[in-house]
């Protein structure tokens, strides 16, 4: 998985390609623990994100969870593979999915 990070004032966006998994998520979770600071705004690219399993969803509700008590979070550009497991999951009702 690639994980690329913009941040432009208090707005991070991060954008992820690949497979968000149980071997990637660490790496997320690692790469957002370093950037929380000062965020008020969290967005998340999945444009590219090919796959998500309960590890990477655990992250973003992880994500969710700090982004309540900071500012918000929005995840933008899934693909109809990423929404659908957003919806079985009941994420979609979780999330602010754009």
């Amino acid at each position: 998985m690639v994980i690329s990070k913009s941040l432009k004032g208090s707005k991070l966006t991060v954008a992820l390609e690949g497979r968000l998994d149980t071997t990637t998520a660490p790496e997320l979770e690692q790469a957002l623990s370093a950037s929380y600071g000062g965020v008020t705004e969290l967005v998340f690219d999945l444009q590219r994100l090919d796959y998500i399993s309960s590890a990477g969803l655990r992250v973003l509700l992880s994500a969710q969870k700090v982004m309540n008590r900071q500012g918000s979070m929005t995840v933008r550009n899934a693909g109809s593979a990423i929404r659908d497991i957003f919806d079985v999951t009941g994420f979609s009702d979780i999330l602010t999915i754009e």
